[in-house]
């Protein structure tokens, strides 16, 4: 991922709840841009293989939901999580984690993932195309800082983890933040 890029503009298909639709599913299709997301904000867009997969449900999205006040504090405005999944499972998803804070992006087609430079084949663990895990702070749409997890590449036999945790993305910021200061 390159820094100083402007993020790639597609149309994201969401589901958002809707009161005035009756029934077990009050929910309608609403289409986000890349702009709506990040245009006007500085954000933390984080990445990962796949909603309800072990380190992503249990380490990375919930320890930026927790973290998320910690972020604030640094100028960060809002934190989004996008994974290759459609706008059903990530909506279950963060209904399954209790998710208050962070918004969840979903990228089914994994358009915006490819036009990052961030997708790779993951058949070998059986989910098809898929993103490689990463986070970066984007400020008005143009990537200021990515950490990406070392070893991209198709079908890794390993799951990095540990550039990209909501952990060394805030120290990296409050880092920053003191050189400045100084």
């Amino acid at each position: 991922m390159t820094v100083k890029k402007k993020v790639p503009f597609v149309t994201f298909r969401t589901r958002v709840r809707d009161e005035s639709i009756e029934g077990p599913n009050p929910y309608r299709w609403e289409d986000k841009t890349s702009d709506d997301y990040f245009s006007g904000n500085r954000i933390i867009l984080f990445s990962l293989p796949g909603a309800f997969t072990p380190t992503c449900s249990t380490f990375q999205l919930p320890d930026f939901e927790m973290l998320y006040e910690e972020f604030e504090k640094e100028g960060i405005d809002a934190i989004y999580c996008v994974s290759v999944n459609d706008a059903f499972v990530m909506n279950a998803w963060g209904k399954a984690l209790g998710l208050q804070k962070v918004q969840l992006i979903p990228d089914g087609s994994g358009e915006f993932t490819r036009k990052m430079g961030m997708l790779v084949a993951k058949d070998n663990l059986g989910f098809g195309m898929r993103s490689w895990r990463y986070a970066a702070v984007i400020n008005n749409g143009v990537v200021e800082q990515c950490f990406e997890e070392d070893g991209f590449c198709d079908n890794c036999e390993a799951d990095p983890y540990g550039v990209s945790s909501p952990q060394n993305v805030l120290e990296t910021l409050r880092a920053a933040k003191a050189v400045t200061a100084a």
